[in-house]
């Protein structure tokens, strides 16, 4: 059976893909779309050809599944089909419903014109995996949008909604269903008798573009990119469009598509589009267990991080009852709410209603009894066991029966907090990253009794409120938090063996960390991390050691950006070097007799990264982690490590693991025994593998 089907209604030839789940330019859609064609060219009654999408979308884009297969070469290439709609004597429309993304979008764009369901979005979203679109998509959309549309809609990968794109004049018209609209649409046009200039040759958007448009975009996306290949390249691409002939300009594009496509980028994005999608799958679970529904949400607690969860779930549609225990707290933070939303409005990301909307379904409130029919409450007050205890006590009477018990910790036991309820299979660990609002990650946390029914909800809650789920074991700090302490820790003994605060922190940026590690400290509150830092340096095992440096710094009244001053002196936000810093920074050096030396900014990053691979492969090994990606998925979206480089299990197997290995190795000498490498990470190294034998 065809992946298209073949229909005539009166002159109008009907192409409809069927190839779910999103209809993706498979070799069986291409070859179906070919035949299809070429049906439709040697028919002398057809005069128009449509080719829309069956089920829930259009044409989304590359079957990425065939990357790299004998399948991806086989004939007919999008470019073929994309010269046979383009060159075309009959009319042909490509009609949108759902999505028209990548090739899908790319092959639209050669039909001679486009209609859309209001619903639909189109968008070219290849900059997510590290390459562009190669089929002539920064050729042809920048000759409907114009130039600086057209560098912001491919170098962002943004899709597109329907009335957009017909304003951007992406889609000629919209209609009100796509199979007879685009008919309805087609023998209007045949009607009229209008021309339809192929895209490829509209040329008024593109002509006498001043140079300085690009330089600007160079500028301004390059900030964004913050080490990423493929946005730039684009740029160059769309340059090229207004400055050759299009037979050149498409050639370029090949080139530089193919160039991307073998780029170590290409394949570290590639593997973290994978692995987002994989950390959604829960090994163990049986696939008939359902999610419960979650139609409202309780929040325990209005500070910053509890206001941000409220925003998440009211900006999903669900309402929202936030507890504090004086009115004071819960009018402050509600303020904070209100405010954020109002921030939001005036950058034009948010309209006037739906801020409103999103406020009438937060309600604040002093009592707890408000919360108790709720489908989940979170917990999100005070970082003590004590008192999370006596909070889950309380909700164990109060809350449903079915109702999930939620936590925000970010690091203390969900066995534990659960040991307080007669229902621990209903407790589970939530924690959101601050702000909670804006934040990707969502780490759900397993006891060893969360019952996989809480389990598959919390997993689909995640995806229901826009964040990025990822199930973790409870250890203390879970994923992320277990391991970056390792990251500022081994910053702090580079500080003592001879680097500077502006070398590591300039090392860390290029590597493509938003901030470093110390400067990172410094916003947060240096106070914050003695205190934190007390109490687990009251548990180390004999031989392990913490460099004072923090607690010198903060002694001194160095506590980060609050007080002006901490690895570096602030006027503002702006920073500065301080002589100060570096006194006590030789200080303890001298005082452990450690002899300070230069290092390379290769060495830096190598000494950085690799103790969170060693980590990690410590929280495969105990559980922590299900896979090496979902380590990777933590990362990229709740610590702000650079998605073009996979995150850090995929970095540190392109690293080597061998010399993982051998770095923690002698992390263990210097460090203590904590820093030593655990027993998988020694069998991969030592056996030449990788991730996917641990």
């Amino acid at each position: 059976m065809s992946a298209v089907a073949y229909e005539v209604d009166g002159e109008v030839a009907v192409l409809t893909v069927n190839y779910p789940p999103v209809n993706a330019l498979s070799a069986a859609t291409r070859t179906g779309l070919g035949e299809g064609i070429e049906r439709a060219q040697a028919d002398e009654a057809v005069k128009a050809i449509v080719i829309l999408g069956g089920g829930k979308t259009f044409i989304a884009g590359a079957d990425i599944t065939e990357f790299g297969t004998e399948k991806s070469k086989a004939k007919p290439q999008l470019k073929d089909l994309q010269k046979m709609l383009e060159n075309s004597p009959k009319l042909t429309i490509a009609a949108i419903h759902g999505t028209a993304l990548g090739g899908g979008l790319e092959l639209a764009l050669t039909a001679h014109s486009r209609v859309a369901v209001a619903s639909a979005k189109v968008g070219l979203p290849e900059v997510n995996l590290g390459i562009l679109p190669g089929a002539g998509g920064t050729q042809r959309l920048p000759r409907l949008t114009g130039v600086e549309v057209g560098i912001d809609l491919i170098t962002s990968g943004k899709h597109v909604p329907a009335a957009k794109a017909l304003d951007l004049g992406v889609v000629d018209a919209i209609v009100d269903d796509v199979r007879t609209g685009a008919i309805a649409y087609a023998r209007e046009a045949l009607a009229s008798g209008k021309t339809f200039v192929p895209v490829i040759e509209r040329n008024e958007k593109i002509t006498n573009v001043d140079p300085a448009v690009f330089a600007e975009a160079r500028k301004t996306v390059g900030k964004k990119a913050r080490g990423k290949i493929a946005p730039m390249v684009i740029i160059d691409c769309i340059e090229a469009a207004c400055t050759r002939p299009a037979v050149e300009a498409l050639a370029f594009e090949a080139e530089k598509f193919q160039e991307l496509y073998a780029s170590d980028q290409r394949g570290a994005l590639m593997h973290y589009f994978f692995a987002e999608r994989q950390a959604r799958k829960i090994p163990g679970i049986p696939a008939d267990i359902q999610p419960k529904p979650i139609n409202s949400c309780a929040i325990i607690g209005a500070g910053t991080m509890g206001g941000g969860i409220a925003m998440s779930f009211a900006n999903a549609g669900i309402p929202v009852t936030i507890l504090d225990l004086s009115q004071e707290a819960l009018d402050r933070g509600m303020g904070v709410v209100t405010k954020n939303y109002g921030i939001s409005v005036s950058r034009g990301s948010m309209s006037q209603d739906k801020m409103d909307k999103a406020l009438s379904l937060i309600t604040p409130t002093t009592n707890y009894d408000d919360l108790a029919q709720c489908d989940i409450v979170i917990e999100a007050a005070l970082e003590r066991m004590d008192v999370k205890k006596e909070i889950f006590a309380r909700l164990d009477k109060l809350m449903k029966p079915g109702a999930i018990l939620a936590t925000n910790t970010s690091y203390l036991s969900i066995d534990e907090i659960a040991s307080a309820t007669t229902r621990p299979g209903d407790v589970v660990g939530c924690h959101f990253f601050s702000p909670a609002n804006v934040m990707k990650l969502l780490e759900n946390v397993r006891s060893a009794v969360t019952s996989p029914e809480t389990i598959v909800t919390v997993m689909e809650m995640g995806k229901r409120i826009g964040k990025v789920p990822v199930l973790a074991g409870s250890t203390e700090g879970f994923i992320g938090n277990r391991m970056l302490q390792y990251y500022t820790g081994e910053a702090e003994f580079l500080l003592e063996q001879g680097a500077t605060p502006e070398q590591i922190d300039r090392v860390a940026t290029r590597f493509g960390m938003a901030m470093g590690p110390l400067s990172m400290r410094d916003m947060a509150g240096m106070d914050m991390a003695a205190v934190s830092r007390k109490e687990r340096s009251a548990n180390m095992p004999a031989g392990e050691r913490l460099s004072p440096i923090l607690e010198r710094l903060v002694a001194a009244g160095r506590c980060g950006q609050k007080t002006g001053k901490g690895y570096y002196r602030y006027e503002g936000r702006e920073k500065f070097s301080d002589p100060e810093t570096m006194e006590i920074i030789e200080g303890v050096a001298k005082e452990f007799g450690i002899t300070r030396r230069e290092f390379t900014d290769d060495e830096v990053e190598a000494r950085l990264f690799a103790p969170l691979v060693n980590e990690g492969a410590k929280e495969i090994e105990d559980g922590t982690a299900i896979r090496a990606s979902d380590i990777d998925v933590t990362w990229v979206n709740g610590y702000g490590f650079p998605v073009h480089r996979g995150g850090p299990m995929y970095w540190g197997e392109k690293y080597g693991l061998d010399k993982i290995y051998a770095m923690a190795l002698e992390a263990e000498k210097r460090n203590g025994p904590r820093w030593a490498p655990g027993k998988l990470l020694e069998r991969l190294a030592k056996e030449g593998k990788g991730w996917d034998a641990a």
